[in-house]
């Protein structure tokens, strides 16, 4: 069977938020810190930090790059775009 890596070029990273309580996303590669008030994490296309109030990592799958966060979005702050970030003892965790 022939693997096929994918080309920089065609990373993804998909975000979906409803009603400012449920975020949806994929494209993710690490977590680097989460609490109730700021998850930060690494997507293909850079670092992303989500702020707010009671926020909750409801599933991550690091090998399939898709993560589900509940709880009172305030805000949502891309960072380098270039960066994929360290791996981060929770990134190790789940690779």
């Amino acid at each position: 069977m022939k693997q096929t890596t994918q080309p920089k070029s065609e990373r993804h990273h998909n975000l979906i938020m409803e009603d400012r309580n449920n975020i949806s996303l994929s494209g993710v590669t690490d977590v680097d810190c989460f609490d109730e008030r700021v998850i930060r994490l690494y997507t293909q296309l850079g670092e992303l930090t989500v702020k707010g109030r009671n926020l909750h990592v409801d599933s991550v799958s690091l090998e399939s790059g898709d993560m589900k966060i509940s709880g009172d979005v305030w805000s949502l702050i891309y960072g380098d775009r270039d960066k994929t970030g360290p791996l981060s003892a929770f990134g190790k965790l789940f690779r």
